[in-house]
């Protein structure tokens, strides 16, 4: 998997915000998606502090780590699966998280399995491709051609 490739990717699906905001949810976030934790320095700031680009690397690729982890957790054959593979299901952690991504059973069963094109049919059968869109179809899309 290249993590380079995979911040280049969510940098365009998240976006990247060098000060704190509001997600649309109403959650104090920075960065590329990071949202803002107790444990963060940013929390209880402004809307609008600005923070530095070293930070939002920084929370980044913690961000990227924990999303790593949990593919782990969630794939058993996970170091088996092609990079590319590995970069869809990160960007779908990061953007799901382990609960939500796992009560994607039938998807679940098709990457068990190694196929790649069932996955994406199933990733599509789900409510987060309505609601993602373009992200998702381009995700599913990637999956489909490994």
């Amino acid at each position: 998997m290249n993590r380079e490739q995979v911040q280049k990717q969510l940098e365009i699906d998240e976006g990247v915000e060098y000060k704190v905001y509001l997600d649309h949810l109403g959650y104090a976030t920075f960065g590329i998606g990071h949202l803002v934790l107790d444990i963060d320095p940013e929390h209880g700031c402004d809307i609008g502090t600005a923070v530095s680009e070293e930070r939002v690397t920084e929370a980044f690729q913690k961000d990227l780590d924990i999303s790593i982890s949990e593919c782990k957790v969630l794939y058993d054959l996970w170091d088996d699966y092609p990079g590319e593979v590995q970069e869809i299901l990160v960007n779908m952690m990061f953007n799901l998280g382990r609960p939500r991504l796992s009560g994607f059973k039938n998807f679940k069963k098709a990457v068990d399995a190694g196929d790649w094109a069932k996955a994406g049919i199933e990733g599509r059968d789900s409510k987060w491709h309505k609601q993602v869109g373009n992200r998702a179809e381009r995700l599913m899309v990637r999956m489909e051609n490994v």
